[in-house]
């Protein structure tokens, strides 16, 4: 028998993670590649008609929900902490009442939280909000883990760095083991992060994220690790000079902007390197580095230890080149 299509609507909110989004549908086309016909039809929805702002200045076109929408799942996708809005919490509460399975990726679970859908139950969020929704929210169990799902509570949540390992549980969840693994070889991935693993937090305090450009400069860095933008264009898409951009970084993080990019995108290859199963060129050009040398020098200097090095970590055993050094 064909597998049965279910509608997803993934609910943009202004300044929604373009990442998070990418990671999560992505990995239901995966899964529908997986399958003989489409499992998982994905529409972008919002609340007006047109598109929608999301973060590194982007936009996404998405439609307002229809009466004769019929929902398997709803996932709310944020950004910065959102303002309750009557109509969202409308709406979710509309779709709680019909049995829609309802999650959020990043700040999206603060609309959950407003419409009284997470009172006693886990969620998760990005790390930077946790403070703040604990005290607006006390009834819910705010995690500092990377994702939860239950089906029998027709909840999920995540923080917009952990989308894909959240598509993993679904897929073994709702899937099975077997459809569990095919997606993670077809992900490029070695092992989904387990849900109670606690985010990696930035050398940042809350005050610091609290600064709005400091904030956005960090946000555009992460979502272009593959390809590292000049500081002078942070600072410019940011809306600041360079000098003041430099003086933010140097005052809240002890760094200048390009040494603190460097650590994120070497972190971001140690994880790679660990969890995936690219090859070490591989993993070095799609963190930004233009050659295996230039990303072992790198990676050694930070880490300690060159790529070949940590890649050989997972099985235990060390190799090295006549030069200690990556090829």
């Amino acid at each position: 028998m064909p597998p049965t299509s279910h509608a997803i609507g993934c609910l943009l909110l202004p300044g929604f993670p373009l990442r998070a989004l990418g990671a999560w549908t992505d990995g239901l086309a995966t899964l529908n590649a997986q399958q003989a016909q489409a499992v998982y039809d994905v529409t972008m929805l919002a609340l007006d008609d047109g598109v929608v702002p999301a973060s590194a200045g982007a936009a996404v076109l998405a439609r307002p929900p229809a009466a004769t929408d019929r929902w398997q799942a709803v996932v709310v996708i944020g950004g910065e902490l959102p303002a309750p809005d009557p109509r969202v919490i409308a709406l979710l509460q509309a779709w709680d009442r019909e049995g829609v399975l309802l999650g959020s990726l990043g700040g999206g679970a603060a609309a959950l939280a407003q419409a009284g859908l997470l009172d006693g139950q886990r969620a998760c969020a990005d790390w930077r909000w946790l403070d703040a929704l604990t005290a607006a929210h006390p009834s819910v169990a705010w995690s500092q883990g990377l994702w939860d799902l239950s089906l029998s509570r027709r909840r999920f949540s995540a923080a917009s760095t952990a989308a894909a390992d959240l598509v993993g549980a679904w897929a073994q969840q709702l899937h099975g083991e077997p459809v569990q693994q095919e997606w993670m070889l077809a992900m490029d991935l070695r092992q989904g992060r387990p849900a109670d693993e606690r985010q990696r937090r930035e050398r940042l305090e809350s005050r610091d994220v609290a600064n709005p450009k400091l904030a956005e400069a960090l946000s555009l860095m992460e979502a272009n690790l593959a390809e590292p933008l000049p500081t002078e264009e942070v600072a410019r898409l940011v809306g600041v000079s360079r000098r003041q951009l430099e003086r933010l970084f140097k005052q809240h993080l002890d760094s200048l902007p390009s040494r603190h990019y460097l650590s994120l995108r070497l972190e971001r290859a140690q994880h790679l390197l660990l969890q995936g199963t690219q090859s070490i060129l591989q993993v070095g050009l799609s963190c930004g580095f233009a050659s295996g040398p230039h990303f072992s020098n790198a990676y050694k200097a930070h880490h300690g230890h060159t790529p070949r090095e940590e890649r050989s970590r997972r099985t235990g055993w060390l190799v090295r080149t006549p030069q200690g050094d990556m090829t």
